[in-house]
């Protein structure tokens, strides 16, 4: 076995989920991360805790969505009690075919979704991580070879995350007291928030493998303005690229892609949540060094701004906020390399991709 899947699995029993002696577990893998599978449990068993695996495979997945009529879809409350039940739930992706889903209906996506929310809520409500395995087909996806997907896999999830805590608390100090964030990328995307008393959150891997962003919520019905979402994203098995939003006082009142727009349109008419932002997030891991439509990774990378439409984190939402409410939470990228900036209270704290406390920062 590949030696940096242990290191791996060591991340994430003790860095990002904290396993302790006489926790149960629920460990769900693909077949492709059979390997990772195997490591999880000698690692959850060297600490004195119970694994339960769960088999997570996408053409069955498909094959079930495909069968079934959309008023049938109910609740999976054997599920719902599995995840009630477990201490820490540890989920890993890995694909051998990244679109395996993209002749599944959307309308039936969104109404699986919605049933399903009860069982991702009792998933949050325990010590979770997400994670990734590298796959032929997420290397596909990338553009890239398999040896060099693992590379880039492990470079970014097997690292200090001390370190990295450090560097992104200089963020959450900027971000955490502010009150208004404006984000201006181009021409075509010029928009403001509020974040007053929100609680900007340190992402170093403690969720979701690889961390590497901050992230807050926005005030309910703040946010003014228009994004031009230039970064595609995979949803549901199918790519969504040129996403395009118009929001006043808070709710998403245009909008418009280039292709999959009616994907898109069904996400946001779910529910009334998913018209209003849920997330701000801003990337800070230099070792994601490229865009591989894979949002898990590609909402890290240093030079973005990510915006997510649908449910806040609770952990983001202050004592006297509104939480946005929503079965879905959907990320969309926005590149902020070039002829951008971050303003936090009328000071630009990013240009071009680099924070002020970064070497190449111009103000």
């Amino acid at each position: 076995m590949d030696p940096r899947i242990r290191e791996h699995a060591e991340i994430i029993v003790d860095h990002s989920t904290g396993v302790e002696q006489g926790d149960n577990v629920v460990i769900s893998t693909p077949p492709a991360a059979e390997d990772l599978a195997v490591a999880l449990h000698e690692v959850v068993g060297d600490r004195g805790a119970s694994p339960f695996h769960v088999a997570s495979n996408a053409r069955a997945g498909r094959a079930y969505l495909r069968a079934i009529d959309d008023e049938d879809i109910e609740t999976p409350t054997h599920a719902k009690a599995l995840y009630e039940e477990s201490d820490v739930v540890i989920r890993v992706r890995g694909e051998g075919n990244a679109t395996e889903q993209s002749d599944v209906a959307p309308e039936t996506q969104a109404a699986h979704t919605k049933a399903r929310r009860p069982v991702q809520e009792a998933t949050l409500s325990k010590q979770w991580c997400l994670t990734q395995y590298p796959t032929q087909g997420h290397a596909q996806l990338a553009g890239m070879s398999t040896e060099g997907y693992e590379n880039f896999v492990y470079d970014a999830v097997n690292k200090d995350w001390d370190a990295q805590r450090e560097h992104q608390a200089r963020m959450i100090d900027i971000l955490d007291p502010a009150s208004e964030v404006r984000i201006k990328s181009g021409d075509t995307t010029d928009v403001t928030m509020s974040v007053d008393g929100m609680k900007t959150i340190n992402d170093y891997a403690e969720h979701n493998l690889p961390g590497g962003e901050v992230f807050t919520a926005p005030v309910v019905d703040s946010v003014e303005g228009e994004v031009l979402f230039d970064k595609p994203l995979y949803h549901q098995g199918r790519e969504i690229t040129g996403a395009h939003l118009v929001f006043e006082a808070g709710e998403v009142v245009e909008h418009s892609a280039d292709q999959n727009e009616d994907l898109l349109t069904e996400v946001l008419d779910t529910d009334a949540g998913a018209r209003r932002l849920g997330e701000l997030g801003i990337g800070m891991n230099r070792d994601i060094d490229r865009f591989t439509y894979n949002m898990l990774f590609d909402e890290k990378m240093g030079d973005t701004v990510h915006m997510a439409i649908g449910r806040a984190y609770d952990e983001c939402v202050g004592e006297d906020r509104e939480a946005n409410q929503s079965a879905v939470h959907l990320d969309m990228i926005v590149d902020m390399s070039e002829d951008s900036f971050i303003e936090v209270d009328g000071d630009i704290v990013q240009r071009d991709g680099a924070f002020r406390f970064e070497d190449g920062f111009e103000g």
